[in-house]
């Protein structure tokens, strides 16, 4: 018995927003928690999504028993599928969970995959030495669920995204008894969600944000366009709820969207009268004075609904004066930008635009730092580590579980890869894994790599330079060029005497070369790169990419 040993190792999701994704070991038994994704951020040129590295379960693919789902956000789901391609496992999760992810699924041609409900309250799930209860949590998202995990040490309780609303839209409350349950008998360790860690209080209710639309949609005069992220199905609720009060029809555009609110009506976490709705494509039949349009693009997405109808190249809805947009969510950190560049374009065509910095049509989903706390009490952890969060929100929330009593030795912050060993003897962190980062670009899946990554921002910020010369290979008299092709680096006629200059040089290390006898191509085109790079930069400051062909005559 003193040598059992409980392991927890992070694979994403501390240190970022984004890609969380836990595994709980016990012996040669493994439990994943979410597979999460991250998007990417502005120097990430063309990657389309950012995903965790899970070679460690690949490698240990056999000693899974299972991956345990919180709730259907893409930052703990959408990763699934490129995992699931790769390694075989049942998944459990909530009725809508499961529901958004068996389209999710569909998509990649993934329909073997064992997918097991479970409901909150009832029966635990067993999976070898793990039982796992699953404990009700308000979130942006309905079905949304924390674990009461109990193992051979104790019990480990991992919060998943939550807060504490006294009045949540679809009147399921946290289970604050399940959670003072558990601290009453005594709780191992406790994994909490740190994404509001640096707000003081506790977060509003999603209800207010209920009462804000009212008055903005019952007060437009024209089109009202509301924004939200396609899984905000508790914003989504009061929208149609108040369009219904306000005898507005609701039409919706965005793929993402209309499908989300397909599978949730039809598992029953979205209620609204089916007349309600109205194709995308017949709304110049109605009044605009009785329209609502929900629709995607809340981050600022080039290719959404709203930066479509922003640029005009929306196919049904150009935005105009008399339409009031409503963007009901806060850009995830990255995107500040974007949705910025929005609004202005927004403003540009003569919408009335309301955003959460300056109307409050968004609450956030997670809890402020009392609600941190409260979560804290209630479960009365021997040891805690704060997730979910950058590394400021892990270090916020550790303070606040030394505010409430936990001794500083038994809080932990740990980084994506940290291996954190629980034993009768007590807790600490082991030499770490590999937990970096895996980029999806198109098709690919991988093959994109920190080298890549950099040959673009030099290429976006620099250009480049191609330098092509046909050459005897023999004698070493060039025959051909130097011609010097610039692409996003200096504009080839205005700059007709720096790269003439430019050629002269590498006519002259050419000739040396060949005066020596010392023509050895890859040689050669280095040397041409390294005197190119270092003229250019004496000349411009800028540090062009620099590509020398060598053509063998």
């Amino acid at each position: 018995m003193g040598r059992e040993k409980i392991r927890i190792i992070p694979l994403g999701g501390l240190g970022e927003i984004g890609k969380n994704i836990l595994v709980l070991e016990y012996q040669d038994k493994i439990l994943v928690i979410d597979a999460g994704l991250m998007f990417p951020e502005e120097e990430m040129l063309g990657i389309d999504l950012v995903l965790p590295d899970y070679s460690y379960l690949k490698e240990n693919a056999r000693k899974i028993l299972g991956l345990i789902l919180t709730h259907g956000h893409e930052d703990h789901v959408g990763a699934l599928p490129y995992l699931l391609k790769e390694i075989n496992v049942p998944v459990f999760g909530t009725r809508l969970t499961l529901g958004l992810v068996k389209v999710k699924l569909m998509e990649f041609g993934l329909t073997n995959v064992t997918l097991k409900e479970v409901k909150p309250g009832e029966k635990l799930l067993s999976l070898g030495p793990f039982k796992i209860d699953f404990l009700r949590v308000n979130h942006s998202i309905p079905d949304g669920v924390g674990l009461a995990i109990q193992t051979p040490l104790g019990t480990i309780i991992h919060s998943g995204d939550f807060k504490f609303d006294q009045t949540p839209i679809n009147g399921q409350k946290t289970d604050y008894g399940k959670f003072a349950q558990y601290g009453n008998k005594g709780v191992l360790l406790l994994l909490s969600d740190s994404t509001n860690s640096e707000v003081p209080g506790v977060t509003l209710p999603e209800k207010v944000v209920g009462e804000t639309l009212t008055e903005i949609i019952t007060s437009a005069k024209g089109r009202v366009i509301v924004v939200s992220f396609a899984s905000h199905l508790h914003r989504i609720q009061q929208v149609f709820d108040v369009a219904s009060k306000s005898s507005r029809k609701v039409a919706i555009s965005g793929r993402s969207m209309r499908e989300n609110i397909a599978i949730a009506s039809e598992l029953g976490f979205l209620k609204f009268s089916k007349d309600i709705l109205v194709d995308i494509y017949k709304i110049d039949q109605f009044n605009e004075e009785k329209l609502v349009i929900l629709c995607t693009g809340s981050q600022g997405e080039p290719l959404s609904a709203l930066s479509r109808m922003a640029t005009g190249e929306h196919r049904q809805i150009e935005i105009k004066s008399g339409d009031t947009v409503i963007i009901a969510a806060t850009p995830i950190p990255g995107n500040e930008k974007s949705v910025s560049r929005i609004i202005d374009r927004l403003f540009r065509c003569g919408a009335d635009v309301f955003y959460e910095s300056v109307s409050g049509v968004h609450v956030s989903g997670h809890g402020g730092q009392e609600e941190l706390k409260l979560m804290l009490n209630l479960t009365k952890p021997k040891y805690f580590i704060p997730i979910h969060g950058e590394y400021r929100h892990l270090k916020h929330h550790a303070d606040l579980a030394l505010q409430v009593g936990l001794p500083q030795e038994n809080i932990f912050i740990l980084e994506n890869g940290d291996v954190f060993e629980l034993s009768q003897s007590g807790a600490i962190k082991k030499k770490p894994i590999r937990a970096g980062i895996v980029y999806v670009d198109g098709l690919s899946v991988g093959d994109v790599g920190e080298v890549v990554l950099r040959d673009r921002q030099q290429l976006s910020q620099d250009g480049i330079l191609i330098v092509v010369v046909g050459i005897d290979t023999k004698s070493g008299e060039i025959l051909s060029g130097p011609d010097l092709i610039s692409r996003g680096f200096v504009y080839t006629r205005q700059s007709k005497d720096l790269l003439a200059e430019a050629k002269e040089k590498v006519i002259a290390r050419i000739e040396k070369s060949a005066k020596e006898k010392a023509l050895e191509w890859p040689v050669l085109k280095s040397e041409i790169r390294d005197i190119l790079t270092h003229f250019f930069y004496q000349k411009t400051k800028r540090h062009p990419m620099i590509l020398p062909i060598v053509v063998e005559i």
